[in-house]
C-alpha cells in the first residue's frame, strides 16, 4: 500500500506553506510520527510527522517551493497494514485519514496512477496580496522563482506591461522544476532565502508597502523602574523570574491602550474597517538563530508583572529553540520590541501589519538630566513609536506615548502587590 503524505490544514488563514528542509529522503525508512519535511507558513515553522512507519518512495516538493494545503509532498510505502487496505462496501464511507485529513491511501503500482491536474500558481501571501492590489491574475505568470514560484518581480512586470495579453504568457513550469542558478561570481557565496528569514522579508515589505509609517521618539526616565526592579528582585527571583525592564513596559502599556484605543486595533483593508480590540495581546520581537519572530504574551491586562516577565522568558526560549506552537504565534494587538543593552539610541520599528502600532524600548543607561536648575545622572531610554498614520495621528500617538513614559515614571502608583505577582 502506498500512502500519499498531503500538506494538511495546519492553522486558521493558513493557505499554504515554503518547503524548507527535507529530513529525509528516498529509500529511508521511517517510523509512526518521525518528522518527514519542515514547512514554514505566516504563521509558525512547523514538521510534518510520518503516519506510518515504511519506506519513503519520492519526495514530491521540492525544498524552497510553496505548495497549497492539499499538496502531496511525499510517498510512503507500508507493508503489512490490513486495517489501511481498506475495501469499501458501496455506499460506505472511507476509513478515516489518520492526522488530521493529512495522509491519503493510494493503491499500488503506478502503472494505474492517475496523471495529477494542472499545479496552481505557486506564489506567497505577500505576492499574491501585491498581485489583488495591482489587479493581476496570476494564472498565466511565468514564474522566475525557485520550484517554478511566481515573484512581486513577476507581478510588477505583468502590471506595469499593459500591452501584454494573458493568453500569450508563457504556462508556469511544472512544480518541481528548477529555476537555473544566477552565476556565482569568485568571492561571493550565495544562500537561498528561505523559511523564517524570506516570511521575515515578505511581512516587512509588506508592511512598509501597506502601512503608512510615522515614527515619535520620546526620551523616557527608567530612574524609578530600576529602583523598583532592585526592590523586586530578590522576590523574583525566588519565584524563578529573571526581571527586566521589558516586563515593566509591557505591563506599563496597558492602562494607555484602554485610553487610547485606536493603537490597540489593526485596518481590515479589504473591508475599509478598524478593528478596535478589547483584548490586549503583546507580540515580544524575539531574536532567534533563523531572525526574528515575535511570540506572543496573551491577556497582559490580567497578569502580574512577574507572570509577564516569566511569559516573556518563556517564550523567547521557545523561540530560539524552534518549539514555539502556532497559537503563540498568533494574535498580537500591540508589539513591543527591545534592541537590548546595546540597542543605541534609537531606531524606526517596522509595525506588524496588520497591528497599527509598534513600540522600539532602547538600552537604558545614565545620562546627564536636567532636573529643575541642576544637571544630575539618571536613568534613561528613548522610546520609538512607529504608527500606521491612516489609523493613528501623531498627536493621538504622541500622547499615548507619553502616558507609558508617566507611568514608568512612577512605578509604585499602580504597581501593588496583587500587581506584582
Amino acid at each position: 500500500m502506498t500512502f500519499e503524505v498531503k500538506l494538511p490544514d495546519i492553522g486558521e488563514g493558513v493557505a499554504e506553506g515554503e518547503i524548507v528542509r527535507w529530513l529525509v529522503k528516498p529509500g529511508d525508512t521511517v517510523h509512526e510520527d518521525q518528522p518527514l519535511v519542515e514547512v514554514m507558513t505566516d504563521k509558525a515553522n512547523v514538521e510534518i510527522p510520518a503516519p506510518r512507519t515504511g519506506t519513503i518512495e519520492a519526495l514530491l516538493a521540492e525544498e524552497g517551493q510553496v505548495v497549497p494545503v492539499g499538496t502531496v509532498l511525499v510517498t510512503i510505502a507500508v507493508v503489512g497494514t490490513p486495517a489501511l487496505a481498506h475495501t469499501a462496501a458501496p455506499g460506505s464511507p472511507p476509513p478515516p485519514a489518520p492526522h488530521g485529513g493529512g495522509v491519503v491511501p493510494r493503491a499500488g503500482t503506478s502503472s494505474g496512477a492517475s496523471p495529477h491536474p494542472v499545479p496552481p500558481p505557486q506564489a506567497t501571501p505577500a505576492v499574491r496580496q501585491l498581485a489583488r492590489q495591482l489587479g493581476v491574475r496570476l494564472e498565466g505568470l511565468a514564474p522566475t522563482g525557485p520550484g517554478g514560484r511566481i515573484t512581486s518581480e513577476d507581478v510588477q512586470r505583468a502590471a506595469a506591461s499593459v500591452k501584454r495579453e494573458e493568453a500569450t504568457v508563457a504556462q508556469p513550469a511544472p512544480p518541481h522544476r528548477k529555476t537555473p542558478a544566477a552565476p556565482t561570481t569568485a568571492g561571493e557565496e550565495r544562500v537561498p532565502l528561505r523559511g523564517l528569514r524570506r516570511k521575515i522579508a515578505e511581512t516587512m515589505r509588506r508592511s512598509l508597502d501597506t502601512a503608512a509609517h510615522f515614527t515619535f521618539v520620546a526620551e523616557c526616565d527608567m530612574s524609578a523602574v530600576v529602583a523598583h526592579l532592585g526592590r523586586t528582585r530578590a522576590r523574583a527571583e525566588k519565584a524563578g523570574v529573571p526581571l527586566t525592564y521589558l516586563a515593566y513596559v509591557v505591563k506599563a502599556l496597558v492602562e494607555p491602550l484602554r485610553q487610547y484605543p485606536l493603537l490597540n486595533a489593526s485596518l481590515d483593508d479589504a473591508t475599509h474597517e478598524v478593528v478596535v480590540k478589547r483584548y490586549y495581546h503583546a507580540g515580544i520581537a524575539t531574536a532567534t538563530a533563523e531572525g526574528l519572530t515575535a511570540p506572543v504574551v496573551h491577556d497582559v491586562d490580567r497578569l502580574p508583572l512577574l507572570a509577564i516577565a516569566a511569559e516573556i522568558r518563556r517564550l523567547a526560549i521557545a523561540a530560539r529553540e524552534g518549539k514555539l506552537k502556532l497559537e503563540e504565534l498568533q494574535g498580537a494587538t500591540f508589539t513591543v520590541t527591545s534592541t537590548g543593552a546595546r540597542g543605541g539610541l534609537l531606531a524606526t520599528p517596522i509595525i506588524h501589519h496588520p497591528q497599527v502600532a509598534i513600540l522600539g524600548v532602547h538600552e537604558v543607561k545614565k545620562r546627564p538630566v536636567v532636573v529643575g536648575d541642576q544637571i544630575v545622572a539618571r536613568e534613561t531610554t528613548n522610546l520609538s513609536l512607529s504608527l500606521d498614520h491612516r489609523v493613528v495621528d501623531g498627536a493621538v500617538g504622541a500622547d499615548f506615548l507619553y502616558a507609558v513614559i508617566a507611568r514608568l515614571a512612577d512605578p509604585s502608583a499602580w504597581l501593588g502587590e496583587a500587581e506584582i505577582g
